[in-house]
């Protein structure tokens, strides 16, 4: 099986792959638009993106999903930790500007204030630490992950350095061929993305039928579409399993407002969610 993830070798999604998937042939990606392209282009590929922050919130793939509405097969919680890498021997008090993706700094904020260092906005963690590693400017460092610090022959100056602790990111695995597992006795996750009919109060109309029949809605949130702040579509996630006939009557009562639906995956609830 192939994995890609966006991001430089050492980004954290190259991590969450590689704890997922030590076996198998994991590469990079520049862009999550790329990520998704060639998984359209080849069943046999699946891809590792992340969704959303439990700090800074949505990461901001959801027109991808809606584009390629590829099948998510698992979610995955991944614990972040962030450090401050520099050249061997750097100081932290002589470091006057940190280069990373906008989420990880904003992560590290009070950190990086308490410290007096400069921001610098770069596309991914690992690739920060790629740039420190070949400008080799002892008052410039990167905030990334330790696998970074080891591919680039970086120190690790200071470590878990994020303003809060318990830093989560969940990941989705996605891939082309849609497959998911029998209704059992474990917890399941079932994604799935609408887009109402244009009439007054749509969407308090919809979501009656999960109140009905007891459903819990996990995840609800709204998308433009293409070229227009009128038109809305919805992705959203809720507890239990599609051949659950709770669910399915809930989600039958949604059909009946919809103008399109369309069911992600079902999947195994992450065990994280218990915690």
């Amino acid at each position: 099986m192939k994995i890609l993830y966006q991001g430089s070798p050492g980004a954290y999604s190259h991590l969450a792959a590689k704890e997922l998937y030590p076996n198998s042939q994991i590469s990079a990606c520049k862009t999550f638009d790329e990520c998704f392209r060639r998984a359209d282009e080849d069943s046999e590929i699946r891809i590792i993106i992340p969704e959303s922050n439990r700090i800074t919130g949505n990461i901001g793939i959801e027109y991808l999903i809606f584009k390629h509405r590829l099948n998510i097969y698992n979610e995955h919680f991944h614990i972040i930790e962030h450090n401050l890498l520099g050249l061997p021997g750097a100081k932290l008090e002589n470091i006057k500007n940190v280069y990373s993706h906008a989420q990880a700094l904003s992560q590290c904020s009070e950190f990086i204030k308490k410290n007096n260092i400069n921001e610098n906005v770069r596309a991914d963690t690992a690739g920060s630490a790629a740039l420190i590693s070949e400008t080799k400017n002892k008052s410039d460092a990167a905030i990334a992950s330790k696998l970074s610090a080891e591919i680039y022959k970086l120190d690790i100056i200071a470590s878990n350095i994020e303003n809060e602790k318990g830093n989560v990111t969940r990941f989705l695995i996605m891939g082309k061929n849609i497959l998911q597992p029998e209704l059992g006795n474990g917890k399941y996750i079932t994604s799935f993305l609408f887009k109402l009919k244009s009439k007054p109060a749509a969407l308090y109309q919809s979501l009656g039928g999960f109140a009905i029949n007891g459903v819990n809605l996990t995840k609800l949130q709204s998308y433009p579409e293409k070229n227009s702040f009128s038109s809305y579509f919805f992705l959203c996630d809720l507890d239990g399993h599609i051949d659950d006939p709770k669910v399915q009557k809930s989600l039958e009562e949604l059909g009946l407002h919809c103008q399109d639906f369309h069911v992600l995956g079902v999947f195994p609830a992450d065990k994280f969610r218990d915690r």
